[in-house]
C-alpha cells in the first residue's frame, strides 16, 4: 500500500495526486497548551496559518458525496485541494493543485475550477457528483482560519507527520473553534499512524473524531448541531475471497458503523439513535468475530467491545423505558383510578454519560484496535500445530457449516422457549442477533431463495423476542420503586401481564424458525 501514496509533505506546490492516510483527534481545553508544547519540542517551528475557502454547490452536491474542494492559502501560495473520503476510517483521496498566479497573500481567495482535477480519481468522483446538478454554480460556503504547529515523528514502522491546529471555521455570523491534532502518514505502514496515536492519545486525553473540517464547516453553515447516525451497510463477500479478505472486508463495515456514531456521541452533541447505531455496530462487530472464530485476532477486542457495548446499555433502556411504554402505561393508571403519571422507571444502572465513556481510556484504546485490525499489514494465515499453514477450506462451506451449528443451537431453545426464564430468553434473543448479523454479512455467498424465507423467519423471531426484552428491561427498572411508589407495583404487575401476551404471540414465530431449512455447501 504505501507505494501508492505519493506526497510532497504539506503546503507543498507540487501537483500531487495521493491517498491521504491520517486519523484525527480532538483536544481537551485543559491539555491545550501542554500538547502545544510536546508537538513543539525542543525546537519548535514556527506555526503556519491557513485561509482556507470551501465551495459547494447551494444543494451540497460535494458534501453529499462525502467530497471537500477547498482553496488554501499556505504561506504566500494557494493552492486547490479536493478530498474524497473512503470508509475505512483512516484514508481520503486528495488532489492538490497549485494556483500559480493567483491573488497575492492579502487578497480574496481565488476562485475554484473543478477542471483543475480532471483525470484524477478524485476528480472523476467530483465529476460525478457534480453532474447530478449541472446548472448549479459553486460557491464559498464556509472558511477555516488555522495556526498549524507540525513535527515530523519516526517510529519503526514509518514516519508520521504530527499536526496541531487551533483556530476556527466560520459560516455566514456562526464560528465554531478548532482544537485537533492530525496524525497523518508519510512513509511505511498505516499502522505508524496508529502506533503514534497510541502514545498521544492517552498521555493527552484526546479523543477520535472522523468528521473532518469540512464536515463540520457544512453542519455549520446549515446550522446543524449534529451528523446524522450512521447505520449498518452491506457486505458483499466473495466465493473466491479467502478467510482472511473475508473478515478484513466485515471489520471494515463495523468499523465505519462504529467509528462514525463513536465521534459524534463524543462530540457531547449527539441523539439517542447515535448510541443506538453505535450498539449496534458493536453487536455486529462482536458477530462478525464469532463468525471467523479460529482466525488470529486479538481476542481483546471483542471483549472491549462487549464491556462498551455494556456500559452504553442503560442510557438506551432509559430510552426503551420512556418511550415504549409510557403513554400505554399512563392510559391503564388512569383506568384503573390510580392517580398521578408515570412512575420514574430508573434503570438498575444509573449510567456513564455517553460522551465522557467514549473520550475515555478504554474506548479509544478499543477504537484504535478495531482501525489496527482493518489495516492489518500481514495476512492472516492459521497454522497447524506442525507449523504448517493450514489450507482455507471454501469460504461458502466454511460460513454455512458454523451459521448451520448456531442455527441448531438457537432452534433447541426455541422450541422450549416457554420453559425458559428471562434470563434464558435473553441468552436466545442475543443468538438470534448474532446469527441474523452473520447471515447479512455472508448473504452474498449464498442464493437468495436460501435466504429469502429463512431471514424472514429470523427477523420476525427477532422482533418478537426484543419486545419481550423490553418489557423485562422495564421491570427491572421499577422494582427499584416498588417499596416507595404504589405505581410501580401496578407498573410491575400491568408488565408482567404484558410479557405473557407477547410470549404467546411469539411461539407460532419460534416454531416457524426452528422449522426453517438450513443453508447447504456448494
Amino acid at each position: 500500500m504505501p507505494g501508492e501514496f505519493i506526497k510532497n509533505g504539506r503546503g507543498s506546490c507540487h501537483d500531487t495526486v495521493m491517498h491521504e492516510i491520517e486519523l484525527k483527534f480532538q483536544v481537551p481545553p485543559g491539555q491545550r497548551d501542554a500538547l502545544d508544547k510536546a508537538v513543539a519540542g525542543r525546537t519548535p517551528a514556527r506555526r503556519v496559518r491557513l485561509q482556507a475557502a470551501y465551495c459547494d454547490t447551494a444543494q451540497r452536491a460535494l458534501a453529499q458525496a462525502r467530497m471537500a474542494l477547498r482553496v488554501r492559502r499556505e504561506g504566500r501560495q494557494w493552492v486547490q485541494t479536493l478530498k474524497g473520503a473512503t470508509a475505512d476510517g483512516m484514508t481520503r483521496l486528495e488532489h492538490n493543485v497549485p494556483l500559480v498566479g493567483a491573488a497575492s497573500a492579502g487578497a480574496a481567495a481565488p476562485q475554484a475550477d473543478p477542471a483543475l482535477h480532471a483525470g484524477t480519481p478524485a476528480g472523476d468522483r467530483l465529476r460525478t457528483a457534480l453532474g447530478q446538478a449541472p446548472e448549479e454554480p459553486l460557491a464559498v460556503l464556509f472558511q477555516t482560519d488555522i495556526l498549524r504547529r507540525t513535527r515530523v515523528q519516526r517510529t519503526s514502522l514509518g514516519s508520521v507527520e504530527l499536526a496541531l491546529d487551533s483556530g476556527s471555521i466560520t459560516a455566514g455570523g456562526s464560528k465554531l473553534a478548532v482544537h485537533e491534532l492530525e496524525i497523518e502518514l508519510l512513509s511505511g505502514s498505516p499502522q505508524a499512524v496508529i502506533f503514534a496515536a497510541r502514545r498521544w492519545v492517552p498521555r493527552f486525553g484526546l479523543w477520535l473524531d472522523t468528521r473532518s473540517k469540512a464536515e463540520r464547516g457544512d453542519m455549520l453553515a446549515r446550522s446543524v448541531a449534529m451528523a446524522p447516525p450512521r447505520a449498518a451497510a452491506a457486505v458483499r463477500l466473495a466465493s473466491d475471497m479467502s478467510t482472511a479478505q473475508a473478515l478484513r472486508c466485515v471489520l471494515a463495515t463495523c468499523a465505519d458503523q462504529v467509528l462514525v456514531n463513536a465521534s459524534q456521541v463524543a462530540s457531547g452533541e449527539h441523539g439517542d439513535e447515535h448510541v443506538h447505531q453505535l450498539r449496534v455496530g458493536l453487536r455486529r462487530l462482536r458477530s462478525g468475530l464469532r463468525l471467523f472464530e479460529g482466525t488470529p485476532v486479538d481476542a481483546g477486542l471483542a471483549l472491549a467491545a462487549a464491556a462498551l457495548f455494556g456500559r452504553l446499555g442503560a442510557a438506551r433502556d432509559q430510552v426503551v423505558i420512556e418511550g415504549e411504554f409510557a403513554a400505554e402505561l399512563q392510559a391503564a393508571l388512569q383506568a384503573a383510578g390510580v392517580p398521578g403519571g408515570v412512575p420514574r422507571a430508573t434503570p438498575p444502572d444509573d449510567g456513564e454519560v455517553p460522551a465522557a465513556v467514549l473520550r475515555d481510556a478504554a474506548s479509544q484504546t478499543l477504537l484504535l484496535d478495531l482501525l489496527a485490525a482493518v489495516h492489518a499489514d500481514d495476512p492472516i494465515i492459521e497454522v497447524a500445530d506442525t507449523g504448517a499453514p493450514i489450507p482455507d477450506e471454501p469460504l461458502r462451506d466454511r460460513l454455512a457449516a458454523r451459521l448451520n451449528r448456531w442455527h441448531r443451537r438457537a432452534a433447541a431453545d426455541a422450541k422450549r422457549y416457554p420453559e425458559l426464564d428471562d434470563e434464558g430468553r435473553h441468552r436466545l434473543r442475543k443468538r438470534i442477533k448474532r446469527l441474523r448479523y452473520a447471515l447479512e454479512f455472508s448473504a452474498a455467498l449464498f442464493k437468495p431463495r436460501e435466504l429469502r424465507r429463512y431471514l424472514a423467519a429470523l427477523r420476525a423471531v427477532q422482533e418478537r423476542l426484543g419486545a419481550i426484552n423490553d418489557v423485562v428491561v422495564a421491570m427491572e427498572a421499577f422494582k427499584r420503586h416498588r417499596d416507595t411508589d404504589p405505581r410501580a407495583w401496578f407498573a410491575l404487575g400491568w408488565l408482567a401481564a404484558r410479557r405473557e401476551v407477547l410470549i404467546a404471540k411469539a411461539l407460532p414465530d419460534l416454531k416457524t424458525f426452528a422449522r426453517a431449512k438450513r443453508l447447504g455447501k456448494a
